[in-house]
């Protein structure tokens, strides 16, 4: 997992350009603008929590119901609808995104649903404040019209890609409306009514088209700094289920992820790799695409270029890659030779092999805390998901301790298997490196990864992503978006492996999805 991160983020920083800094200067002096009328800085950071409550009307059909909307800082939401006895919510607990459907079936977000949510949630809650500090880019739109009001457009860029944009009156710098993508479905919402509630101006009416549906919210009450329990944004108690045994759960992971190790040296594949480089205005400044064939050994993924930017290499080239190829194989083989050398030694001395630096089970185990367990169908198959956060009771003692214990987010295991299959995590606070002066990686920065049990054998990678802002010795400053897509695995055969330069060619790549 961090081996990724280490990778990506020793691509080269970027510069910005005049134009885009007198772009973001004018989005910022508009957003400024809003959050003087809602009150100023001061008096915004020192809200913690809002609830609201009111009536709902549903436009297909025009049932009423309610409507309840709450938020806790950091970063905590919950959205609810009901009809007739039965929720539609959307949350986010600062760990996971997840909604309950008109059917009541629950589910955990995945992917850009879930980042979506994460995002709505970190703009509610910082009520426009800290956007440097969360890595939020700013442009300012075209001028347009609501309603007869002159408004000005501000267009916002999370790192994650999430995009939203908000439209201000150009008089009253109120906000009129704002629209984007949330929980995978484009969403527009129009305010209205503005009326100070506990230092707040909050709309007190509020129309919400979501996918083909209309909703029209009218509020009974609206609470500031009012106790809003966590559990509030928890999934629901009637879908969670007893944890497990944790500790011998990941034991059998642990235990059976070396066996699939051994079972993958018989396969090789086709990695595509996507990577983009974006400025402080969220504009991207380097795009590039990498093609790779590839087989494991020992643990590892030995990997040759075929392909850049969609054109395959020249014979040259490709001659070139295939050497370093070679020279990675032999590399690997003299350090397994070196290694079975050190442990067949230490096994006739009696001794056992310190843990190493890798972020191993009993490191999280000792610096996260679980939640929220329950059962899920994910990809057809039944797991167990659960949240993951940082140990506050739990003080680091190492480097590796120290970032783990910046992460938070969602794991999901097939308990039969005793596998993972995916996990997404974000760092909640900056994971420091040589206290900052080597690198920093920035609070927001989160990854993906996903496997499948494929050939009714073996566990292998399907998907990766990473959206990673960092800093290098405390001047250089970047944002990078990577996506890596695993696809064309074939039986490879590991003992030709001393007379070949790289897996034979695996057919053409997938497309990126």
């Amino acid at each position: 997992m961090f081996a990724r991160f280490c990778k990506i983020l020793l691509v080269s920083a970027v510069c910005m350009s005049a134009p885009l800094l007198a772009i973001a200067q004018d989005a910022d002096k508009v957003l400024d603008g809003a959050v003087k009328i809602l009150g100023g800085s001061g008096k915004l950071r020192k809200i913690a929590t809002v609830s609201l409550e009111g009536s709902v009307t549903r436009q297909s059909d025009s049932r009423e119901g309610t409507y309840t909307f709450k938020l806790k800082s950091p970063n905590r939401y919950y959205s609810e609808f009901t009809f007739g006895g039965q929720p539609e919510i959307l949350a986010y607990n600062g760990k996971s995104a997840w909604r309950e459907d008109p059917a009541g079936e629950l589910g955990t977000l995945l992917g850009s649903e879930a980042l979506e949510l994460e995002a709505t949630a970190q703009l509610d809650n910082s009520r426009l404040l800290d956007r440097k500090k969360n890595k939020i880019a700013a442009a300012l739109g075209a001028p347009s019209k609501i309603n007869g009001h002159d408004v000005a457009e501000v267009q916002l860029t999370w790192q994650s890609g999430v995009k939203r944009s908000l439209f201000f009156d150009a008089q009253t710098h109120l906000l009129l409306k704002e629209s984007g993508n949330l929980g995978g479905q484009f969403q527009e919402t129009l305010y209205d009514d503005y009326r100070p509630e506990g230092g707040l101006l909050i709309a007190h009416k509020i129309e919400i088209h979501r996918a083909s549906e209309t909703y029209r919210v009218v509020l009974a009450s609206a609470e500031v700094n009012q106790t809003v329990g966590e559990r509030t944004f928890d999934f629901p108690a009637k879908s969670q289920v007893k944890l497990p045994d944790l500790k011998k759960l990941f034991e059998e992971i642990d235990a059976n992820q070396k066996q699939i190790d051994k079972i993958r040296e018989n396969y090789a594949g086709r990695r595509v790799e996507e990577e983009s480089e974006a400025d402080k205005n969220g504009k991207t400044t380097h795009h590039e695409v990498h093609e790779y064939t590839f087989f494991y050994l020992d643990g590892e993924e030995v990997s040759t270029l075929v392909a850049e930017d969609g054109k395959s290499l020249s014979p040259q080239e490709q001659e070139k890659e295939n050497a370093k190829t070679k020279k990675r194989i032999e590399e690997i083989q003299k350090q397994q030779a070196k290694k079975e050398a050190k442990e067949e030694k230490k096994k006739e001395e009696g001794k056992k092999d310190k843990e190493d630096d890798d972020p191993g089970i009993e490191t999280f185990l000792r610096v996260c805390q679980f939640v929220n367990p329950r059962h899920e169908r994910f990809r057809g198959q039944d797991v167990l998901v659960f949240d993951f956060e940082p140990n506050p009771e739990y003080k680091a003692h190492s480097l590796v301790e120290g970032i783990v214990q910046k992460l938070a987010g969602v794991i999901w295991i097939d308990e039969k298997a005793h596998q993972v299959v995916r996990v997404e995590g974000h760092f909640v606070g900056d994971a420091r490196i040589a206290g900052g002066l080597l690198v920093n990686l920035q609070k927001g920065s989160s990854f993906i990864d996903e496997q499948a049990f494929l050939n009714n054998e073996v566990w292998l990678p399907t998907y990766q992503e990473a959206h990673i802002g960092a800093r290098f010795l405390l001047v250089k400053g970047i944002k990078v978006n990577a996506i890596t897509h695993y696809s064309d695995y074939k039986r490879f055969n590991v003992e030709t492996l001393n007379t070949i330069s790289k897996p034979k060619d695996a057919g053409a790549p997938a497309n990126p999805q």
